[in-house]
């Protein structure tokens, strides 16, 4: 049964990537844009990829591994691999084009980022991988997977989250902590944010990419929620910066899994008004003496794409029957369908979509429906990918010399 399985895959892939390379020769596209005015994101919380093998560093890393608990093997590892390929490749057949740029959560290192493309048949495609470990408890992370075809990479680095924003004292107004004359700050055991900025190849933009994972609701929603609010606080922070130095107008993507929806969660820190200005967390991590940064006047303006999505009853991850929606993108308002400010005819939107993969769903037993094929439910292995389903953004511009670019 295994060989049938395995040569059935081998024949739906084979496929897929025939009708891309068909797609790519003929220029087309699924829209009224074509390929060399828009930019295609993806965003995926790849759920528990851990490598095959036990590092010694903690209990998900030994359960996850060849003679773990979950008896995650090599084989099983690779399968996973060649199944986010595949279903890359079904979005690329249905979009006209590859992914520009991806951005992948819940993985253990920089080896399982790169394997998900360099291991499978996106491997010829020109990917590289940005990666940094981060002080999250159970050694997940996340990761920006981007094509050197299109984008320079000018810069990336990971961002801290911190309690209290960085301030150990529980009254944030008494200012940092002082130890031996440097300010202290403690960073929390979670994900950190990845901050990758590019620069398209042909036409010099940049773009700020923003890759999250914020604190899940373990223990509770109320509980974890301050938790939470320090994350979209920090990357709220982050935002503000970019603005600071490429002006209000600057590119902006935050994708990832916000473990919130966005009428319940503390969206209103990043999207509204909320909270205070926020202090210098640079000039703090470097030891010095923090001051005060961008004040809410200076704020760029941050658009939730999932609101709207969220309203229509869209999800990407089911709980007790109902979909959810914890993964989306946030973007910047000029990417959003305001002006540049300029009369360079810059003119830009943007619209979010989940993705159901078909090959990919499966029968809810427990209620109506069809819900994301899982790589385990509890302890049994069922082959599938993740129980989320991926977003992607498509990005448009109307100037005509926009990303003069091939799809493949």
């Amino acid at each position: 049964m295994t060989r049938i399985c395995m040569v059935i895959f081998m024949a739906v892939l084979s496929c897929t990537v025939s009708a891309i390379r068909t797609v790519a020769s003929s220029g087309g596209g699924n829209g009224p844009e074509t390929d060399g005015d828009r930019l295609l994101v993806m965003f995926w919380n790849l759920e528990n990829m851990f490598d095959y093998m036990d590092s010694g560093t903690g209990e998900s890393d030994a359960e996850f591994s060849s003679f773990g608990q979950r008896r995650w093997t090599k084989a099983r590892f690779y399968a996973k691999c060649n199944a986010f390929a595949k279903s890359v490749l079904w979005i690329a057949d249905r979009e006209g084009r590859l992914p520009d740029v991806m951005g992948i959560a819940e993985v253990e290192n920089a080896f399982t980022a790169r394997s998900v493309v360099s291991a499978t048949a996106l491997r010829k495609y020109g990917y590289r991988t940005v990666h940094f470990d981060s002080p999250d408890r159970r050694g997940i992370d996340v990761a920006l997977l981007y094509r050197e075809e299109v984008f320079e990479r000018l810069s990336a680095k990971p961002c801290h989250v911190y309690d209290a924003y960085g301030v150990r004292s529980a009254d944030r107004n008494t200012g940092p902590v002082k130890i031996g004359g440097a300010l202290q700050a403690e960073p929390m055991e979670t994900r950190d944010i990845l901050l990758v900025s590019l620069r398209h190849r042909l036409d010099g933009r940049t773009y700020h990419f923003l890759v999250n994972h914020h604190p899940s609701k373990y223990g509770g929603a109320k509980v974890s929620e301050g938790r939470r609010r320090m994350a979209m606080s920090r990357l709220r922070y982050l935002c503000d910066s970019l603005s600071a130095s490429g002006g209000r107008n600057v590119r902006i993507i935050a994708m990832g899994d916000f473990n919130d929806t966005p009428s319940g969660g503390p969206f209103g820190i990043l999207c509204g008004t909320e909270g205070p200005a926020l202090e210098n967390r640079d000039a703090r991590e470097n030891g010095s003496r923090g001051h005060e940064g961008p004040g809410l006047s200076e704020r760029v303006r941050m658009v939730n794409l999932g609101s709207t999505l969220e309203e229509e009853g869209e999800g990407t991850i089911r709980y007790g029957g109902k979909w959810e929606l914890i993964d989306m993108f946030i973007v910047s308002g000029v990417l959003a369908g305001g002006s540049s400010g300029r009369d360079d005819g810059e003119r830009y939107s943007s619209r979010m979509e989940v993705v159901r993969i078909p090959f990919l769903m499966t029968r809810d037993n427990t209620h109506v429906g069809e819900k994301p094929l899982r790589t385990y439910s509890g302890p049994r292995y069922l082959g599938g990918v993740s129980d989320h389903c991926p977003v992607i953004l498509t990005v448009i511009c109307g100037n005509t010399d926009f990303c003069r670019t091939k799809c493949l």
